[in-house]
């Protein structure tokens, strides 16, 4: 990043971090060295790998998750996905509410399976989220999955509850902890070219993301 756009951004707050849901970024300067980015290509995304990145670590048991997924994820789908010059990764992090543990499990069961699947689920996991607790998520999980999706939602409710996809919920978390990233959620990593930008945490604009990635230079 050059130096007049990050004395701007500095000047504008955005590095740094943002109130989200109760974390610094370490000094890896690429997508390929950085903690927060191990085994990237293996975790959900819109998108291709390249040009503008967007990782966000997200806790679907989250309120300040949702207003992020709600009011911000759709214009990065607009505007960097859908243009084709990046991407959008999710790593979950559940690291709120209990019920976001076996959420996760579910959504790694689901994603092994299916990622459209995957991405549904996620949706509605913030969509309803007021409605889950750990005593019925699961269950509501095996209904949503089954009724909407493709997939088998008993056998993802199962695996979930015996932890079948662990190493996959694991690695998240041990990626947000190698880097230093603290628990205030949404954690968002902002990449361009393959260097590391910038680490904002909350229910941040898409301006700023815009901002951050040079997609208001000029």
């Amino acid at each position: 990043m050059n130096r007049r756009r990050f004395l701007t951004l500095f000047g504008t707050g955005v590095v740094g971090a943002i109130a989200g849901c109760s974390g610094e970024a370490d000094n890896a300067e690429t997508i390929d060295s950085h903690p927060a980015a191990a085994d990237l290509e293996a975790q959900p995304r819109r998108g291709e790998l390249g040009g503008h990145v967007v990782l966000a670590f997200e806790d679907p048991s989250c309120p300040t998750c949702r207003r992020f997924h709600e009011n911000t994820v759709p214009a990065i789908r607009e505007n960097i996905v859908g243009t084709g010059k990046g991407a959008y990764v999710v790593r979950t992090y559940p690291v709120i509410y209990p019920w976001g543990e076996p959420a996760t499990q579910a959504l790694e069961s689901t994603f092994a399976r299916d990622s459209e699947a995957y991405w549904a689920l996620f949706k509605h996991y913030f969509a309803e989220q007021s409605s889950f607790d750990t005593d019925n998520v699961l269950d509501r999980t095996a209904t949503f999955l089954t009724e909407e999706t493709a997939v088998d939602g008993e056998a993802v409710a199962r695996d979930a509850r015996e932890r079948a996809h662990d190493d996959a919920v694991q690695a998240d978390i041990q990626a947000a902890e190698n880097a230093g990233l603290g628990e205030t959620t949404p954690i968002i990593l902002l990449f361009e070219d393959g260097e590391f930008v910038t680490k904002v945490n909350g229910s941040v604009s898409y301006d700023l993301i815009a901002e951050a990635l040079g997609e208001r230079d000029g």
